[in-house]
């Protein structure tokens, strides 16, 4: 066929078009803010033959710069620029398709004031993880929504139990009393998959909560419930994947929007393959390609259309909802980048923001590779200042059970803390024991409390950001190899026929309170101790079973001392800490709050940690 033929039935077809054959069904970002720095907006709009039709924006302060078709004719991507003199209010976009228009209004906000100065969650504070589905239920008449394939089973571990926004509305003052300063949340928008949907990640549509956890509006109402009492809130984000059954995956906008093979393909989970210098091509090209699961569909981030929108959807949740971080999943997976552009264009809105990514590698120069600021042998910056420290909770996993080693049992941490020159900066290491993909640090530890004791104490005193997994504060066990529902247990009480409520003193067991005491005083104490936050660090070699290092400025100093000798009570020569006790006349027991005025030595009982404040 000729091109002038060609042409002449193209435009017969588009103007033959009738009223059933096109169709607008949403177009994304739902709405937009004035003033940004970016002045850059891509629309994705969607909807049957939307390509066929012809856009047009007639508006103040707006450039329609670019129309993108794709090989899919459901799809346009309109490429906006956004002059200064842009106001809020309405702008009307018209597609024309032969004798048909489609008139759709288009909202542009004004930004909440500081809303571009906004502080993120930083070392001051200690994080609380909690997984909605599991940590709650405060509205039962959402378990089961219109429409949301999975419905609610509480007897079965991989379901629904029926957890929400509402239940964790209803127990923030828990959180609170406990000394938490920010809450990291598992993903709550929509994942409507027929199984396995609970924990968040196989996202079916990145602008909407899920209707079983509530809506949008609940969504930004717990922020702001939570900025009232003093915390902040972490929203988790997934760029490397989604659900095989979300809208856009059903209908590709383009082939290579994701990753295809002939036949299903997984990653092979190295993720050291994207900057060991000695990787083959196919190695890294089956872990940055290869899916997750059947049911998560990995996404292609060097197709620019959907780089920008996963951009835009970031800071479309930070502008919506007024976060105060983001916890970027599975970070080494997606594009490095990707996700280089990504931190960058976060960061040029938001230059106070934080984000921490998800780096789980088992070696301290892995995960430092996708720091911010590392010196890296290929020059490559993540723009991601935070990571999570990996090698200190293996460490914290395995130390306090093993037996005095040159490498093993206490010396472990002396060796991780020792690899932080490596980290571009290790005060923004995301610190923790467990997470929602972990076995339980208090089962890790074989259920020995004066183990758990000291594990929390690690974390809370160490440099970085300490996180705590709900339910490690009452003890709460469970093993990732009996399968993940195990590690992700209800809060005892979180719902309402439950035998017990563990958010209440009188209802724990005698044991938990005890946990819960423990690890409410010492969030407490560090709430207030800015040396712990920020001081510097020093350590000592550890010896004969203890470990022994200090937190310190000009003005304040802290020793943290480790006994991990099960029967033995040791006695530490105050002379080998000179350079850091001189200034210093008594000090104060952190756990007992007792007055320690004899500093020729420190003993410390068995199986357990000292922690001194010392004053002048």
């Amino acid at each position: 066929m000729n091109k002038l033929l060609f042409l002449i039935l193209s435009v017969f077809i588009a103007n033959s078009l009738s009223a059933e054959d096109i169709e607008l069904k949403r177009i994304e970002p739902p709405n937009w803010w004035v003033g940004m720095k970016n002045p850059n907006l891509q629309l994705l709009v969607y909807g049957k033959n939307i390509a066929k039709t012809t856009p047009e924006i007639n508006h103040p302060g707006i450039e329609l710069k670019e129309v993108k078709r794709t090989d899919n004719p459901n799809y346009l991507f309109l490429n906006l620029t956004l002059k200064n003199e842009l106001q809020a209010g309405n702008m009307t976009i018209t597609f024309t398709g032969g004798e048909k228009k489609i008139l759709h209004e288009y909202f542009f906000k004004k930004r909440r004031e500081g809303s571009a100065q906004r502080k993120g969650f930083d070392a001051s504070e200690v994080m609380y993880l909690l997984m909605p589905d599991r940590f709650a239920n405060g509205d039962t008449l959402n378990d089961n929504m219109p429409g949301m394939t999975e419905k609610a089973d509480r007897n079965n571990k991989n379901g629904r139990h029926g957890g929400d926004i509402k239940g964790i509305s209803n127990h923030l003052d828990y959180l609170k009393d406990l000394g938490i300063k920010s809450l990291w949340i598992n993903p709550v928008v929509e994942n409507n998959n027929p199984e396995f949907s609970y924990h968040g990640y196989a996202i079916t549509n990145f602008y909407k909560t899920d209707p079983r956890y509530g809506t949008n509006e609940d969504y930004v109402k717990l922020i702001k419930s939570c900025h009232d009492k003093g915390m902040k809130v972490v929203m988790d984000m997934v760029f490397n994947h989604c659900s095989v059954h979300h809208w856009f995956i059903r209908d590709l906008p383009s082939d290579n929007w994701i990753h295809q093979f002939d036949d299903y393909t997984r990653s092979n989970f190295r993720a050291a393959t994207t900057f060991d210098p000695y990787a083959s091509d196919y190695d890294q090209e089956r872990m940055l390609t290869g899916w997750f699961d059947v049911h998560m569909t990995d996404l292609n981030q060097k197709n620019k259309n959907l780089a920008t929108y996963l951009i835009q959807n970031s800071i479309w949740w930070i502008e919506y909802a007024d976060l105060d971080g983001i916890r970027v999943d599975t970070q080494p997976y997606s594009y490095k980048e990707f996700l280089s552009q990504w931190g960058e264009a976060i960061f040029k809105e938001y230059p106070n923001f934080n984000v921490v990514g998800e780096s789980w590698l088992h070696k301290e120069a892995f995960v430092a590779y996708f720091q911010e600021g590392t010196k890296n042998f290929d020059g490559y910056n993540s723009h991601i200042p935070s990571v999570t420290d990996f090698p200190m909770k293996y460490a914290l996993s395995s130390a306090f059970n093993e037996k005095d080693g040159w490498l093993e049992g206490i010396a472990r941490f002396y060796y991780v803390h020792g690899q932080d020159f490596l980290y571009g900066d290790p005060q923004q290491l995301l610190v923790f024991a467990d997470n929602h993909d972990l076995d339980r640090i208090y089962s890790s530890l074989k259920n020995n409390f004066a183990s758990w004791k000291m594990a929390m104490a690690l974390m809370l005193t160490t440099r970085g950001i300490p996180c705590i997994y709900y339910g490690t504060e009452l003890l709460m066990e469970g093993l990732e190899h009996d399968g993940h529902g195990f590690i992700r247990e209800d809060f005892p009480g979180g719902w309402p026929n439950d035998p017990r409520n563990a958010f209440n003193k009188e209802e724990r067991t005698a044991r938990e309170n005890a946990a819960y005491e423990y690890l409410h005083k010492l969030i407490k104490w560090r709430n207030s101790r800015s040396v712990i936050h920020s001081g510097k660090f020093k350590h000592f070699i550890p010896e004969n079973n203890t470990y022994v290092y200090f937190r310190y400025s000009d003005n304040e100093c802290t020793m943290v001392a480790f006994n991990n000798n099960p029967n033995e009570m040791k006695a530490l020569d105050a002379i080998k800490y000179k350079e850091c006790l001189d200034p210093y006349t008594y000090a104060i027991n952190v756990i007992t709050g007792e007055p320690v005025y004899f500093m020729d030595s420190f003993t410390i009982p068995p199986k357990s940690v000292l922690i001194l404040d010392f004053k002048k």
